[in-house]
């Protein structure tokens, strides 16, 4: 859990680290990311300036619902495992990867992750972020900000990941990021209800 200067939590089931990868490693995604078949991201038919790619399951924005993905490959597993590791999951709970390039000018707006989804577990390259977060209170916003350094990972769970919507401002610099995901027990319903 990321504390500020007097040791208090800045969000209560926000957990990040520096340098979750080497630099080696870092190159080496960030190559990985972008020989990848990454598409513009699609939502209510807008297209946005990030580029993605989904592996193992895939939300789609348009119909609402959740579809199977190509399995997630060889080259995340390692990360995956890490990450469940970090996030005290037992293996194989991270089921959703989800690769992102974001050119000069892309971002990614105010969300939360959708409820198919429980864990967000996050790995961010290149050019350093910041990850920023809000939450109505009556008639205003009480807002947060996180520093994502290049290589560094976080934890998304409890308030920060249900209570707090997150963004990421317009970038002036390239970044990549690799995000994987648990279920959420609405998510494993609909996938059960598919396989009826």
């Amino acid at each position: 859990m990321m504390r500020d200067l007097f040791d208090t939590p800045i969000l209560p089931g926000l957990h990040a680290v520096e340098n979750f990868v080497s630099q080696t490693e870092a190159a080496a995604l960030i190559a990985a990311i972008d020989a990848t078949d990454l598409e513009p991201f699609r939502f209510q038919g807008w297209l946005g300036k990030r580029l993605t790619h989904s592996f193992g399951w895939h939300y789609d924005f348009d119909t609402g619902g959740m579809g199977e993905a190509a399995p997630i490959p060889d080259w995340l597993d390692p990360l995956r495992r890490r990450g469940e590791i970090m996030a005290g999951l037992a293996e194989g709970d991270l089921v959703q990867a989800l690769v992102i390039r974001y050119d000069v000018g892309a971002g990614i707006g105010w969300h939360r992750d959708r409820p198919h989804f429980e864990h967000v577990f996050g790995i961010s390259l290149g050019a350093p972020a910041t990850l920023r977060f809000r939450r109505r209170i009556d008639d205003r916003f009480e807002r947060a900000n996180v520093p994502l350094t290049p290589r560094g990972a976080y934890h998304l769970s409890g308030p920060a990941r249900h209570v707090w919507e997150h963004s990421i401002a317009e970038m002036d610099a390239p970044r990549w990021s690799i995000t994987f995901r648990s279920l959420s027990e609405k998510g494993r319903a609909l996938i059960a209800s598919r396989d009826r």
